[in-house]
């Protein structure tokens, strides 16, 4: 059973790498030989064989029936109205408010909605949105669309676990209007719960810093957590705590276990002899899995939480029958239950970390506990070797996934784990269900607990070499780690189990990958509708501007840019450039200033910006005429004059900071948003300096830029596109885009393509151009 689970996982995870859904006949000759496997059926070879055809057919099946509710294409853009409910905790983003919204019934004639949608609602309405309220709105929607980057998050693949096919925005309407207050189905009756909990405990603790951890850990809702707290969690290695755990579920069935069979031995102190009708086991059995089912639904049934539930109730069935079941046998029935239920899991960290960290301390506790232990000095020693197996064992997988361990992850773990599962979870969860007068106070005793607890872990995340980072491995890299991970951890008797330790050399000192001598590589990032490209020669790395500002919080920088660079191993820049002050070049300047070391920043901003004052000293001017090279590779500043600064009338466009750079005869040109004008100067003062193999298409390719005559100066033989996919500019402008076209200029898109990575002098052309998603397609891309 077990070989056949773990090939059911197998056959799910392959088909989550294909750029398309095999066709129903193909998929029922898998059915087939997967049939014929099981009925002739011997050895374990053949077990995880069927496995893996069913789980691949079964994966197959559902993506087919989601995929299959989309919105029509001729709906794209248009008002759209109609009635239905909200379906899951609205979230509050300053700007307005974002919730999932069932469907019931398309007000709007002929127009083809899915079931389930995303939606925004800027400026928020007059009554509160509330989980179960039924609403008539007016909508515009979007089919699914995500920024496409290397280590980036896939935000399609996440909507379609999530069953949303489309999202979109309510469109202010005079007859949008809530119908019902509240619609009586199960799943409006949790989240309705969940609502009233949270809202109960930020009442409770209005103002306080950590009131979105304690409801977190209460309702699993993350979302409210600042960044800056979820960076001393990471480093520190406890993020894992900061959410509704396998560890916090289990110790609130036991309670719940405890107390049930407490009463039950006792007959709730009647003498009603009631073990004589039900044993005591079977009741503290059953009670346990009820306690696990309400906490995960309240969780939001995260991967870790339905693990957890699988786990125990497998062992609660295991009691009520009679059988005992072994600890693989649960932990794989749990594994092949969530994948049944949701086969989109396997693509989401949390999935690998959470049966990682039961694998290993399943395998590591093999042969190692001699005997069962007892007293406080026992539980001290088992809780140690497990966070010693953990740590170890978690090492390969947490490099690959996050390119960075925290060293100090087991010290902040052996201070956080008993503080946040046995003091702040508890009193979180009784505070949130006691009555009004004395909820107020164990909340507050909860908050200060964590608050206590985030000094320490602050302070432990400030320590100089708290965190170890190293570029994502490579599959062979990372393989040769498990295997050695494996070999440290094997049980007592396995010869040499130090020499396991060899194979972490080559993780630990691999370096970033740069282009040859003489060479460059340029990454033009799929950021929305902003620019955002890397430079790399062979020693040196240079930023051409920093993204867009998506919202308070959240910018370039922090979904595109920081990823990457982390995933790389890259931790320093040579040079950063904001070519101007327009918040979708420099949206993200202000995170990457904190983030990294930045050697030294141009850009064309006023004195006095927010970005000038961060870089101080090491802050410069783009000024025509400023020359450089790193190794072998020729930068020049074309744009802007020096008299420009001077004139106050100019737009922050006119002044963008405009740079060539070369190499053996290749080069690229940066214009950010430079208009006509600003080209025809060039054209007048530089027009040697324009041919440029590729071209950077000016202003997004708006109708103000990409003139004729420039275009002719440039001669690029690739014009790039960085814009937002149904941007409100409607960028590039169809004009302009043909223009490109009937010039013969092959033209690459960043809201089509996703990011692109041109290495210059790496093909028999020169220039050798990869497409993010082309190389990486998935069938959840829809292109």
């Amino acid at each position: 059973m077990r070989c056949a689970i773990l090939g059911f996982v197998a056959g799910a995870a392959f088909l989550q790498t294909r750029a398309a859904l095999p066709d129903p006949w193909h998929l029922l000759a898998c059915a087939l030989a997967a049939l014929v496997l099981l009925l002739a059926l011997r050895g374990p070879a053949r077990a995880a064989c069927a496995g893996g055809l069913l789980g691949f057919c079964w994966a197959a099946l559902l993506a087919h029936a989601a995929l299959s509710q989309e919105l029509g294409k001729a709906d794209e853009g248009r008002d759209i109205a109609l009635v239905g409910t909200v379906a899951n905790l609205p979230h509050d983003f300053g700007e307005g408010v974002r919730f999932q919204f069932d469907v019931e019934t398309v007000l709007t004639a002929a127009a083809q909605v899915p079931p389930k949608l995303a939606l925004s609602w800027y400026g928020g309405a007059a009554d509160p949105v509330r989980p179960g309220a039924r609403w008539r709105l007016t909508v515009r929607l979007q089919r699914p669309h995500g920024n496409a980057n290397p280590h980036g998050f896939d935000y399609e693949a996440w909507l379609l676990g999530q069953g949303v096919r489309a999202t979109g925005y309510v469109r202010p309407k005079a007859d949008n209007r809530r119908l019902d207050a509240f619609v009586p189905t199960p799943s409006n009756l949790v989240e309705r719960s969940r609502d009233a909990l949270r809202a109960r405990i930020m009442a409770a603790l209005d103002g306080k810093p950590y009131a979105p951890v304690i409801v977190a850990l209460v309702i699993g809702d993350q979302r409210g957590i600042e960044q800056a707290d979820w960076d001393i969690f990471n480093r520190t290695g406890v993020s894992h705590l900061v959410a509704i755990s396998g560890l916090h579920i289990t110790m609130i069935a036991g309670l719940a276990a405890w107390a049930a069979a407490s009463l039950w031995r006792r007959s709730f102190f009647t003498r009603a002899q009631l073990p004589l009708l039900l044993p005591t086991r079977k009741v503290a059995a059953l009670a346990g899995a009820m306690a696990a089912l309400l906490y995960v639904l309240l969780a939001g049934f995260g991967v870790p939480a339905q693990r957890t539930l699988y786990m125990l109730s497998v062992v609660a069935l295991a009691l009520w029958c009679g059988r005992l079941a072994s600890v693989s046998h649960v932990l794989c029935l749990a594994l092949g239950l969530v994948v049944v239920l949701d086969p989109w899991c396997l693509l989401w960290p949390g999935f690998w970390l959470s049966f990682g960290a039961v694998g290993v301390i399943l395998f590591a506790g093999v042969g190692r506990i001699a005997r069962q232990e007892t007293g406080w000095r026992g539980t001290l020693r088992l809780a140690a070797r497990t966070q010693y197996a953990v740590t170890l064992g978690l090492v390969p997988v947490t490099l690959l996934l996050f390119a960075q361990v925290s060293l100090i992850g087991p010290l902040a773990n052996a201070v956080a784990i008993p503080v946040v599962s046995f003091v702040v979870t508890p009193l979180a969860l009784a505070g949130s269900l006691l009555p009004a007068p004395l909820s107020a106070p164990v909340l507050l005793l909860a908050h200060l607990a964590i608050e206590a607890l985030a000094a320490v872990l602050g302070w432990l995340a400030a320590l100089p070499h708290a965190v170890w980072s190293a570029p994502s491995p490579p599959p062979w890299l990372f393989l040769l780690a498990l295997a050695g991970t494996v070999w440290m951890l094997a049980p007592r008797g396995w010869p040499h189990r130090w020499v396991g330790a060899v194979s972490w050399l080559p993780l630990f000192a691999l370096l970033p990958a740069h282009p040859p001598p003489g060479q460059f590589r340029v990454t033009a990032f799929d950021v929305g509708q902003g620019m955002a490209l890397l430079v790399e020669t062979e020693g040196h790395r240079l930023l051409y501007d920093t993204g867009p500002q998506y919202a308070a919080t959240q910018n370039g920088a922090t979904r595109v840019l920081l990823p990457y660079l982390r995933a790389r191993g890259i931790h320093h820049l040579d040079g950063m450039i904001v070519s101007h002050s327009d918040v979708d070049h420099a949206g993200g300047a202000l995170t990457l200033l904190d983030a990294l070391q930045v050697e030294w920043m141009a850009s064309s901003l006023a004195p006095g910006h927010p970005v000038v004052r961060k870089a101080q000293s090491s802050h410069r001017r783009c000024v025509a005429g400023q020359r450089w090279e790193w190794d072998g590779v020729a930068f020049e500043m074309l744009q802007p004059g020096e008299a420009s600064y001077a004139d106050p009338g100019l737009k922050a466009n006119a002044r963008s900071c405009t740079l060539r750079i070369s190499a053996q005869g290749r080069a690229m040109l940066l214009a950010a948003d430079i208009e006509a004008a600003q080209e025809a100067q060039l054209l007048a003062s530089a027009p040697d300096q324009l041919r440029a193999d590729v071209l950077l298409a000016p202003h997004h390719g708006s109708g103000t830029s990409s003139t004729p005559a420039f275009l002719a100066a440039v001669q690029p033989s690739i014009g790039v596109f960085q814009v937002g996919h149904r941007n409100r500019y409607k960028h590039p402008k169809k004009q302009v885009f043909e223009r490109y076209g009937a010039l013969g200029i092959r033209r690459l898109r960043t809201d089509q393509s996703g990011a692109l990575v041109f290495d210059f002098g790496e093909s028999i052309g020169g220039i050798a151009v990869s497409e993010y998603r082309r190389e990486q397609a998935r069938y959840w891309h829809g292109r």
